[in-house]
């Protein structure tokens, strides 16, 4: 009988909701879209539609070169470097002004103006529109790796400490900046800090 008593206790605790498997109090957060993982860039072409608003339908809108679009009822509204929901919800605070409770849609028609340049000692040197954001070794797997003449930059790694031959080089404004990148270390896992997201315009140099 004592130990039915203590079997039973035991079944107890190892079913009591404190003993249980811990379960997550907040929700998960769904990872992003891949639509809302890409940014706007100037050159891409979007179509708009506002719900029950027949004129405002299906409209077409170049992000010009200083990365606005222009709509009616809004104006210029700033879409480089957002993600489609975003440019939605300024759409819909300035339409809001005029329209009760807004609903608007956003459409990536073309993406022309994220395109990155691979120039030099790879397979497949060219221009590639890429509709999400990439690092330098996916810009170089896009260009069908590097040749068996390209410098990796080991050498170049070992007599000045880091940084190798190969280069992005990204313009702002009237500067150019150039960033490093050692394709040896990166593969070997280190220095991964080199392995930069590209913006659009971005042009990798491969020697």
């Amino acid at each position: 009988m004592k130990q039915l008593a203590i079997f039973l206790i035991y079944l107890f605790l190892l079913t009591s909701p404190a003993f249980a498997d811990p379960k997550p109090t907040l929700p998960i957060d769904n990872p992003q879209s891949g639509e809302d993982q890409y940014l706007l860039a100037p050159g891409d072409l979007v179509e708009i539609s506002v719900w029950k608003e027949e004129s405002l339908q299906k409209v077409e809108a170049l992000v010009a070169p200083d990365g606005n679009i222009t709509f009616p009822l809004v104006g210029t509204v700033m879409a480089a470097g957002k993600p489609i929901s975003a440019l939605e919800s300024s759409i819909v605070s300035k339409l809001a002004d005029y329209i009760a409770e807004p609903v608007v849609t956003v459409k990536l028609l073309q993406n022309n103006g994220n395109t990155i340049f691979v120039i030099g000692k790879v397979n497949k040197p060219g221009v590639y529109p890429v509709n999400r954001r990439i690092d330098v070794m996916q810009a170089l797997s896009l260009a069908g790796g590097l040749t068996v003449f390209a410098d990796t930059g080991s050498t170049f790694s070992g007599i000045f400490g880091g940084g190798g031959p190969i280069h992005v080089l990204r313009r702002v404004g009237n500067v150019v900046k150039v960033f490093p990148f050692d394709y040896d270390d990166v593969v070997e896992g280190k220095h991964l800090e080199q392995n930069i997201i590209l913006e659009p315009g971005d042009t990798v140099t491969v020697p």
